[in-house]
């Protein structure tokens, strides 16, 4: 399956990846990235079916898109039918090795096929078996489908749109929720790995995605809640204030975030006005928080005095964080995205030229790789079931 030898931390593992869309392939991503041998089951039909993701976007092969490009390197793609008896016998040759099952199907279906959490341990005593769940066990929600967009609404997080706008409520732009949540799973599969190492003991993990991600949203959020009894309101007043935004500069956007009390004084000097940290509303952490409203308007004031690249110039020689805005183009020419060699052209065998993003995280002794492309849908089942006997 992989044409080198895996170099990753997690070498050696074996991840069994029933997943599919956008949260739990990106954890995978994860795994394989770190040089995990992840086995992806796709169902359906040979040729049809699988990854819904595959068709998300247009490609040269038809069954390659964007995500799905994004999400699926260093996998291997075997196409079975968990419904019939020579697709469980494979499923269950998979497990027989594995150190991980991850799937997002409903327990119920998983229960009914036969590779519920204690029918897989009695294949694999130790197998560390990670359910991607919408919402957790006994909830009145247990049973009920999720997806990003259900999410973001029920978890709060759609409301700060409303909150920071005084419209209606709105979705990010970005599969936040799925992508959140696939780091959870990342991480919470680490640690019962973890736990299995010093213990030799598998065990059942369920990440849940509403749970999850109203705890990703709530740590900020739950703000004026957080002591009882409350005495204001919810959400980060810095987080959810309209002007809080990229500031127009003369000749385009900038990001700034002055955020010490000497860093406030001296970007207000640099801006030509060194009496406003003077100001009682702005002289400390506390008062800047109450009054940010205030504050964002005479950032924004200051903001358009200068071009882009003067402000860069004497910010970054006064040590105050400040950013150039870059649309989502720009991020492609990025000069330092450029300089750490983050977006790379690869040569996929059916669908050509590709660009692919590295691995963020560094790690001095065993680093992440890229072995394998993503896959044809089934490209590797008759590799893999061979391999195990079938």
């Amino acid at each position: 399956m992989s044409v080198e030898k895996a170099s990753g931390p997690l070498a050696g593992l074996k991840v069994v990846d029933m997943s599919s869309v956008v949260l739990g392939p990106f954890a995978t991503l994860i795994f394989g990235d770190l040089g995990a041998d992840v086995v992806k089951i796709e169902s359906g039909q040979a040729g049809k079916g699988g990854d819904m993701m595959r068709y998300a976007g247009k490609s040269p092969t038809g069954d390659l898109g964007p995500l799905f490009m994004a999400l699926n390197r260093n996998k291997a793609s075997i196409q079975l039918d968990a419904k019939t008896d020579a697709g469980k016998a494979a499923l269950t040759a998979l497990l027989k090795d594995a150190d991980v099952f991850f799937h997002n199907v409903r327990m119920a279906g998983m229960g009914r096929l036969g590779f519920g959490y204690e029918d897989v341990k009695a294949i694999k005593p130790d197998i560390v078996y990670v359910h991607c769940a919408g919402f957790g066990e006994g909830g009145p929600y247990e049973k009920r489908q999720a997806y990003d967009d259900l999410i973001q609404g029920a978890s709060g997080f759609a409301a700060l749109n409303a909150m920071r706008s005084g419209g209606a409520p709105e979705y990010a732009p970005s599969l936040v929720a799925d992508k959140t949540v696939g780091l959870f799973a990342a991480y919470a599969t680490l640690a019962a790995l973890y736990h299995r190492e010093k213990t030799g003991q598998g065990q059942f993990v369920q990440v849940p995605m509403l749970e999850a991600f109203t705890f990703f949203n709530m740590v900020e959020n739950l703000y004026g809640e957080t002591f009882v009894p409350p005495s204001y309101g919810m959400a980060y007043t810095r987080s959810i204030n309209p002007n809080r935004k990229p500031y127009p500069t003369r000749d385009g956007y900038i990001g700034l975030v002055p955020y010490s009390d000497a860093q406030w004084a001296q970007f207000f000097e640099i801006g030509g006005m060194p009496g406003v940290f003077e100001d009682p509303r702005f002289a400390t952490y506390q008062a800047r928080t109450e009054n940010v409203t205030e504050l964002y308007a005479l950032i924004e004031q200051v903001a358009a005095t200068k071009t882009t690249d003067e402000w860069l110039d004497l910010l970054d020689a006064a040590n105050i964080p400040a950013m150039r805005y870059n649309t989502v183009e720009d991020v492609l020419e990025d000069p330092h995205m450029k300089a750490v060699d983050f977006f790379a052209q690869r040569t996929h065998p059916d669908a050509g030229t590709y660009r692919s993003m590295r691995h963020p995280v560094r790690f001095s002794e065993t680093p992440a790789s890229v072995r394998t492309e993503p896959r044809r849908l089934g490209e590797d089942t008759e590799t893999v079931l061979q391999s195990l006997g079938l």
